[in-house]
């Protein structure tokens, strides 16, 4: 039986987290389990995710010193899901934004394909409740990641999406550093220079109604530099 690892990094996410949680477990695909990586939430997020984990042995809980970020958060859990042997490992926000819905969608995909992206631009732009700022932002993220890096992915700065155990094992997980959308373009890119199997799924995202975003200048700043690494580092074959 082919497992399946739901990995969720939270930082203040009280009000999302349970009902998550619960939604994901609800899905009918076998084998399903939920790990949290938890920032040493103040607000105790942690504390309901070990209770929840008390009660449901496929509840998993990551706690960590402190906000030491998106990135390295899921970092740990790609680590954790190599270790106990999943097979498909998905990265999913705690805010609701990405339908636990798609999950199985996704996973019919990944049976043809090594990294299945959940896409918000592949069909139009399918966003809801954004202000036309960040929608314009992200929009220019990803033409501009685009245009430097020459990935074919329409949503280069997803963080929705389903990878094949073998292809986070091909990647040297202690070199990533990176966090927000830098990461995700990061993660994309090194699959495709790695010439895995790429395929975009049509999501619908809907912005967060409960909690605060995370996204900040210095994650944007982050991902502007990122791609002329990932460029830069490709032209001299050091991609890792």
């Amino acid at each position: 039986m082919e497992k399946t690892l739901v990995i969720i990094p939270t930082y203040n996410e009280i009000d999302n987290i349970g009902p998550l949680i619960a939604e994901v477990l609800a899905l009918n695909v076998p084998d399903l389990s939920v790990l949290v990586v938890d920032d040493n939430s103040p607000d105790g997020t942690g504390d309901v995710v070990a209770g929840l984990s008390k009660q449901d042995s496929r509840v998993h809980l990551v706690r960590r010193e402190g906000k030491l970020g998106l990135g390295t958060a899921y970092v740990a859990g790609f680590k954790y899901a190599i270790e106990q042997g999943y097979d498909f490992i998905f990265e999913m926000d705690a805010d609701h934004s990405h339908d636990p819905d798609e999950v199985p969608k996704m996973l019919e995909k990944i049976r043809d394909n090594d990294l299945v992206i959940g896409s918000r631009y592949l069909t139009g732009v399918n966003v809801i409740n954004w202000p036309f700022s960040r929608l314009l932002i992200s929009l220019a993220a990803n033409f501009y990641t685009r245009l430097i890096t020459r990935m074919p992915i329409r949503d280069c700065t997803s963080g929705f999406k389903c990878f094949r155990r073998k292809v986070l094992e091909s990647i040297n997980l202690n070199r990533i550093s990176s966090d927000g959308y830098s990461f995700q373009i990061e993660m994309h890119y090194k699959a495709w220079r790695r010439k895995f199997k790429i395929v975009e799924h049509p999501i619908i995202f809907v912005d967060r109604t409960k909690g605060t975003s995370k996204m900040n200048i210095k994650v944007m700043r982050e991902a502007t530099w990122m791609v002329w690494k990932l460029r830069l580092l490709s032209l001299v074959h050091r991609i890792k």
